[in-house]
């Protein structure tokens, strides 16, 4: 049985979509972009953007009782891979407390909802065993 995961404290889905959905054992975050709770866009450069994604997952997977610990894979979508290095730094940065770093599949867009430069979704595991 699948059911959906809201977080108010989080950017609201900009389509017809969940925020989450726990399938299980595992939940399956849809692509978050650098909104803050209200829509409006969080920063302008990769740095901000990026923190402020991360803040969205970690808002939408407290709601479902997780941490970025439980995060085994997740996509980043970028409109200019020039900013790799700027957002792999927010990555190694948020991923590093929780030791190993999941899974990561990285790719450039022409371009993503609302003119931001970067979007991640994530594939999280309760129940996670060190």
């Amino acid at each position: 049985m699948k059911q959906k995961i809201n977080s108010d404290k989080a950017a609201p889905a900009v389509g017809p979509y969940s925020q989450a959905i726990d399938a299980g054992p595992l939940v399956f975050l849809s692509g978050q972009i650098p909104l803050d709770s209200t829509g409006a866009i969080s920063g302008k450069d990769i740095e901000t953007q990026t923190i402020a994604v991360f803040k969205n997952i970690s808002e939408i997977l407290a709601a479902a009782s997780l941490t970025l610990g439980n995060v085994i894979k997740y996509q980043v979508f970028m409109t200019n891979l020039g900013d790799f290095s700027k957002m792999n730094g927010i990555c190694e940065q948020t991923f590093k407390p929780f030791g190993t770093f999941p899974a990561r599949t990285t790719v450039q867009v022409g371009a993503l909802p609302k003119g931001v430069q970067i979007e991640i979704d994530v594939v999280a595991v309760k129940n996670l065993k060190k």
